[in-house]
């Protein structure tokens, strides 16, 4: 039990999914969480829990921000991970958590997802990520991933991951999760690094599309695809009236051509 973790009112939630995307270094081009708030909102997921951000954050880092409400009052909104209740269509539980990536005690912090995930008896966990690779924009957005079994991947039609390296909260929250018995998956969508575009709605939209059939949940994903029809009009402009960009993408199809 740890007293950071907030929960204002318990929802009824059935067998309940735990979806968590971070912004930040796990969070290229704003995707995992672009896909995390997409999946939140379609089925009307409502704030229910949040994670005190005092322990987790150095705020001269990721400042609080200041906002005008109105009649001259003005109020501090603090970087925290909020936890978002709702249900599919077929009447099973989703939580969606969505914040900033901690600064610190990150297993203090894994402490606190534990304790929620124990108190609403969550016994599947989704994390998304994304990454910027050396891919060309023009390919579809590829989806890799690693599960506590990866049979777990077979009918996602996703790429068993192969990275090794450096790691964010959510590889150590997958891992944590993994130890307490709850089955887990993360997906990432690698995005081209030489495009500095955010949010990257086809990241998201690939997220989307893997998150969906795991978690029997149909989504209207036309918002999402009219984005990224737009999204790929612009980069398409920007590659093209570029010369070192458009000679880049040219080097990176030689590439792929060769293999």
């Amino acid at each position: 039990m740890t007293d950071v973790l907030r929960i204002d009112e318990r929802p009824p939630l059935s067998d309940p999914t735990l979806v968590l995307a971070f912004e930040g270094w796990n969070d290229a081009g704003e995707a995992a969480t672009g896909a995390a708030r997409f999946v939140a909102e379609s089925i009307g997921a409502q704030p229910f829990a949040e994670i005190d951000p005092d322990p987790f954050f150095d705020f001269t880092v990721r400042r609080p921000a200041v906002r005008n409400t109105g009649g001259g009052r003005r109020q501090i909104d603090w970087p925290r991970t909020e936890f978002r209740g709702g249900s599919t269509q077929a009447g099973r539980g989703l939580v969606v958590g969505l914040g900033p990536e901690p600064h610190l005690r990150w297993r203090v912090y894994a402490d606190a997802v534990s304790d929620l995930v124990r108190r609403l008896g969550i016994r599947r966990a989704v994390l998304l990520g994304a990454y910027l690779a050396d891919v060309l924009y023009s390919r579809p957005v590829g989806v890799t991933g690693s599960a506590s079994r990866p049979d777990l991947l077979d009918g996602l039609g996703v790429e068993i991951s192969q990275y090794q390296g450096p790691t964010g909260i959510v590889g150590v929250l997958a891992e944590r999760l993994r130890g307490e018995g709850v089955e887990v998956i993360s997906l990432w969508v690698a995005l081209p690094h030489y495009i500095d575009a955010a949010p990257n709605p086809r990241g998201a939209l690939a997220l989307v599309g893997k998150l969906g059939p795991y978690l029997e949940l149909e989504l209207d994903a036309a918002p999402l695809l009219e984005a990224s029809a737009r999204f790929e009009e612009r980069v398409s402009a920007l590659v093209a009236n570029d010369p070192e960009i458009a000679e880049y993408v040219r080097e990176l199809k030689r590439r792929e051509f060769a293999n």
